[in-house]
């Protein structure tokens, strides 16, 4: 209101100046000489049509559609596009009209951009509660394990995670249940598929002893209801604690690699090619076998992320993959317990964690989750006391913070 004010002012002291310039010119002494009165006041009334004229083109041409413009903006402020569009029309000077052009486009654009912020939240807000809900059926305290030291841990690369692990523990048996699975693809789905997994294996544990078993009926619940693309590798140990005795089933995962402490060797297991859902009945092709392990003896569980993590050395550019020697080699780098001379599941831990951040060079893209577990047979001569620390030293850790 106050600016139309001022522009109805600055319009009505222009024209009292147009009035006031005429009645000099006319009042000068050449004008008067030659002309008669009444056709000064006809040149004065003409020219003040012409002004009047020229103004009412300046308003209709220029200022009106400004103000349209204006008005247009001020509405779509107010996510009011319908009106907003309204005041948006063209007139008969080009230069004007690639203005309104030019606004309509951006305007129209940012209500895309609000559309889409807008459906952003909403997916936002399920991802939270998807990650909120996959928290607490995941991530609960590992339930120990006797004979055994486990360490275990999973990073995201987004919201929510594809891969992860689980220690489960038989009601009414020896037996417990180790195992890391990697879901194909990203996302919801992803994570909806591990947690339909997660929930079929707690519940088949109860009735089967073999991890060939329950996968096997697993793979048959879940096999009609997803599409063919849909798939998830898992490698899968199971531990009788009464009879120390260890046995691997592998569904199109990574290696098993175990580290024999008695010879200080590392060797890679393969884990068998078949993934859930690859085919209909898996049951004749999933097999549990037995891994001889003796105290001391280390097993190591990771999804592909570890190996095929990425190097991209602000030196040289160069881009390769950790692979499966890095990992060899940092288990075989492990420290040892002094004095003891064994390596324990924390220190092989601390070790791949420490080689893999150092490969992954500073300000590195996690493209995949990562999951890694480190199994240990307590030595005979074990003593907690001499362990390893957990925590990694931040001078090791780049930007992992497990």
């Amino acid at each position: 209101m106050l600016k139309n004010i001022k522009t109805l002012i600055i319009k009505l002291i222009l024209l009292i100046i147009m009035i006031i310039w005429t009645i000099i010119i006319l009042n000068s002494a050449k004008i008067s000489e030659y002309v008669s009165f009444e056709k000064n006041i006809i040149i004065a009334v003409a020219i003040i049509i012409e002004y009047l004229v020229i103004l009412i083109f300046i308003s209709k041409f220029y200022e009106k559609p400004i103000k349209n413009l204006e008005t247009a903006i001020k509405f779509f402020l107010l996510w009011d596009t319908k009106s907003s569009d309204r005041y948006m029309w063209k007139t008969f000077n080009e230069n004007i009209n690639y203005i309104i052009t030019f606004f309509k486009k951006v305007i129209f654009s940012l209500k895309d951009i609000k559309d889409e912020f807008l459906h952003w939240k909403e997916i936002k807000w399920e991802v939270s509660l998807a990650k909120e809900i996959q928290e607490k059926m995941l991530w609960k305290k590992l339930i120990k394990i006797p004979s055994l030291n486990i360490v275990m841990s999973s990073k995201p690369a987004w919201e929510v995670w594809w891969d992860s692990y689980d220690i489960i523990k038989s009601s009414n048996s020896d037996n417990y249940y180790i195992y890391v699975w990697d879901a194909t693809g990203h996302w919801v789905w992803a994570w909806f598929i591990m947690t339909m997994v997660n929930t079929l294996i707690e519940g088949f544990v109860k009735n089967y002893e073999s991890w060939a078993e329950i996968l096997a009926n697993t793979n048959s619940v879940l096999k009609p209801r997803l599409k063919a693309n849909l798939l998830m590798s898992l490698l899968l140990v199971r531990w009788n604690e009464a009879e120390k005795r260890i046995f691997m089933t592998g569904a199109g995962h990574e290696y098993l690699i175990i580290y024999k402490q008695r010879l200080n060797k590392t060797f890679k297991v393969k884990s068998g090619w078949v993934a859930l859902w690859m085919v209909k009945d898996i049951s004749k092709i999933l097999k549990e076998v037995e891994i001889k392990v003796e105290p001391g003896d280390i097993i190591v569980l990771y999804s592909d992320w570890i190996t095929e993590a990425i190097n991209r050395s602000k030196r040289d550019w160069t881009e390769e993959l950790f692979g499966e020697n890095r990992l060899v080699e940092a288990i075989q780098n492990a420290p040892e317990v002094p004095w003891e001379w064994y390596k324990t599941s924390i220190s092989v831990y601390k070790s791949i964690s420490i080689a893999l951040s150092k490969f992954m060079w500073y300000k590195h893209i996690q493209l995949d989750d990562i999951t890694l577990g480190v199994i240990q047979y307590k030595p005979k001569n074990y003593k907690p006391e001499k362990d390893f620390e957990q925590k990694i030293s931040d001078e090791f850790v780049t930007e992992w913070n497990w």
